[in-house]
């Protein structure tokens, strides 16, 4: 589905999706717990909807109805030498967390995937999971990849840089296990608030977790405690509309927290610069592109440093990020792992390929708001992997988004 954008500023009230990141959280600890637990405010996507399907297919008891996920008592799957699939879609939240909940439950699972999800990495996975008991038949670096075995508690060495995701999963399962572990951090760790996100959500089950000074300390067989909870706005997604405020629109975004352990919240700081500025990137990477639109309209050279693993994502973020803002008529480029922005002012319009990732999608159509002329965003249905209903939203604001191209 193509896109093309009349470009006009934006002003109204929108409610922001719930945030993406504690919802795949808080359902799998509903999911894994041990009474009937209620998820409200859920944003379901693409992404929510791989997480519940995983969870069902071992053994848990989700069902979706509107923005409300409902888990009943957790069974488990009856035999765990029948082998089960698990379909992840093209979420690597869901996949990155469920591969160690797998293990600890001692399932023989297959587990699928789409788009990049297949080649993005598990390394760190097959090297400490094999050492504790889990065996991934000959897994060559793609999906599918088939798990067997159960996990053990332990010592459980990994790098910090990689992504947070494997600390989150690893996190996950060893709640799981019965004895006492220990997640060693042999680098410093990225995107910190994610994994703060993962704590705040399983003490909201019962299962406490406790950050040592190299790592993480977790006591298995605590139990996940049934619980009632609503999922708070998603900063990664309010980034779009605050960079949209500071680019000359209006936009009120009533359901976001004033506080909150979410990296992305400090979009907030960001778009009140009027200059360029330097920021460091490790902890809120999915931020960068629509971070680069704001900063194409600034006086001078910004530059986001540390945004390396941006390589890994739903496309190539460093190479989609410029080429968005080169196809617009604005410049960036990229030397080490540092990406720098050149302030142009307003983009003149253009044609720009999504890639079919969410992110250049939604930051192309913040873009248009600034634009001299009109926008069109090829493949712009990748919206709904996190964020279906964004360019409603972005019409009843006084956006001019129209489907051109269906295919």
């Amino acid at each position: 589905m193509d896109i093309k954008i009349t470009p006009s500023k934006l002003c109204g009230s929108v409610n922001v999706p719930s945030s993406k990141s504690f919802a795949h959280r808080q359902i799998i600890c509903a999911a894994l717990s041990d009474g009937k637990s209620v998820v409200s405010n859920v944003s379901v996507s693409q992404d929510i909807e791989a997480t519940v399907r995983a969870m069902n297919a071992l053994g848990a008891d989700l069902t979706i109805n509107g923005y409300t996920v409902t888990a009943n008592p957790f069974k488990g799957v009856a035999d765990t030498n029948m082998p089960i699939n698990i379909d992840c879609g093209e979420s690597g939240s869901t996949l990155r967390f469920i591969i160690p909940v797998a293990a600890a439950l001692g399932v023989n699972a297959t587990f699928t995937g789409r788009g990049k999800l297949p080649v993005r990495p598990l390394t760190p996975y097959v090297t400490e999971l094999s050492k504790s008991g889990i065996d991934f038949g000959g897994y060559n670096g793609t999906l599918p990849m088939t798990i067997s075995g159960k996990l053990r508690s332990g010592r459980f060495e990994i790098a910090g840089d990689i992504s947070s995701q494997f600390i989150t999963g690893l996190i996950f399962g060893l709640s799981l296990t019965d004895g006492r572990s220990e997640i060693i951090l042999t680098s410093r760790l990225q995107s910190k608030p994610y994994v703060d996100i993962t704590v705040e959500s399983l003490k909201m089950f019962g299962v406490q977790v406790k950050e040592t000074a190299n790592g993480y300390e977790i006591s298995g067989g605590q139990g996940f405690k049934a619980c009632n909870c609503a999922v708070e706005g998603d900063f990664s997604q309010a980034a779009f509309f605050y960079a949209a405020n500071a680019l000359g629109s209006s936009i009120e975004m009533p359901n976001m927290p004033k506080h909150s352990v979410q990296g992305d919240s400090v979009i907030r700081n960001v778009c009140g610069n009027r200059t360029a500025f330097e920021l460091d990137c490790s902890d809120v990477p999915d931020i960068v592109p629509i971070m680069s639109v704001f900063a194409s309209a600034l006086k001078g050279t910004t530059s986001f440093k540390n945004v390396g693993r941006l390589r890994i994502k739903e496309s190539d973020r460093i190479e989609t990020t410029i080429g968005l803002l080169k196809s617009l008529g604005g410049n960036a480029w990229c030397d080490n792992d540092t990406l720098f922005v050149e302030g142009v002012g307003k983009l003149r319009g253009g044609t720009v390929d999504s890639h079919n990732d969410h992110r250049i999608a939604m930051s192309a159509a913040i873009a248009a708001t600034i634009c001299n002329g009109d926008v069109i965003i090829k493949d712009a249905g990748c919206v709904k992997k996190s964020y279906p209903s964004f360019f409603e939203d972005y019409n009843e604001l006084g956006g001019n988004a129209n489907v051109i191209n269906l295919e």
